[in-house]
């Protein structure tokens, strides 16, 4: 049985990391980043205050949040960061099978990056891609769906709402993104979504050839209708759906899928050897 300890098990992520191992028979240890506050000790989750020799004889630890460093300065197993903003010089978790041997460290991959690879194991034919991604606050964590909750209640309440959590103003507003250099193809606009993500995507098929939708991969479900956020965050899956011109040469493509259920729990699970 893999021994784990989820640190910043009080956060939302934490919370769905505890509930996504122990489903898998793994035992985890849930660890705060310090001393609790009265919320976290009278929660549903039972979460320890952090310390090194809770980690003794542990397998890996998933950091969900930021702890002191000298917690982890003497230990030495494997470390999954799947925080918002994680160590840049760490490796991503592969897009494809286990934890790669000889490595200590991984980093989460953006789910956005994983969606855009798996483009080529959809569709026979792909040639130009472009779209819009909808992106929900999920990505942010509890600072996403705290700061969105304050804004909006702040606004229904005829009060100008504090920007500091989010660092824009969402509740109520669709922001569009200026596309980073290079990428230009693919614009980014912010929804007022607490979950759920979709990339609406208008594609070519190659010269002289035609689009057809491939089996779905693992993780992967297409469907009959465009999804929508909601379907999307109650799934473990991503949604797919196709809708090509007549004679195959264009099309849209729509998918949806949920930041933390698909784009981190799924791959960390798959990474630590516990996929069904």
């Amino acid at each position: 049985m893999l021994k784990l300890a989820v640190i910043g098990a009080q956060t939302m992520l934490g919370r769905e990391l505890v509930g996504a191992l122990e489903a898998r028979d793994a035992s985890v240890v849930p660890l705060s980043i310090g001393a609790l506050s009265v919320e976290e000790e009278v929660g549903d989750l039972v979460v320890f205050a952090p310390s090194q020799a809770l980690l003794e004889g542990l397998d890996a630890v998933i950091l969900a949040d930021t702890p002191d460093p000298a917690l982890l300065a003497t230990f030495p197993g494997r470390i999954l960061d799947l925080r918002a903003e994680p160590k840049p010089k760490t490796d991503p978790m592969p897009l494809a099978g286990p934890w790669p041997k000889g490595t200590l460290a991984l980093r989460g991959r953006p789910a956005l990056e994983q969606v855009l690879a798996l483009l080529p194991t959809l569709l026979t034919g792909l040639g130009e891609v472009g779209g819009t991604h909808l992106r929900s606050v999920a990505w942010m964590g509890d600072r996403g769906l705290d700061g969105l909750v304050e804004q909006t209640l702040a606004i229904l309440n005829g009060e100008d709402p504090d920007l500091a959590k989010l660092g824009y103003r969402q509740a109520f507003e669709v922001v569009p993104v200026p596309p980073i250099a290079g990428k230009g193809r693919l614009l980014e606009i912010r929804v007022p979504s607490f979950h759920g993500d979709l990339l609406v995507l208008q594609i070519r098929a190659l010269e002289g050839q035609s689009l057809a939708r491939k089996d779905a991969p693992a993780g992967v479900k297409w469907v009959e209708a465009p999804p929508s956020s909601r379907d999307v965050a109650v799934s473990a899956d991503l949604l797919a759906h196709l809708d090509l011109t007549g004679d195959g040469k264009a099309g849209v493509l729509t998918l949806g899928f949920d930041p933390v259920l698909w784009g981190i729990l799924r791959p960390a699970m798959r990474v630590l050897g516990l996929m069904d």
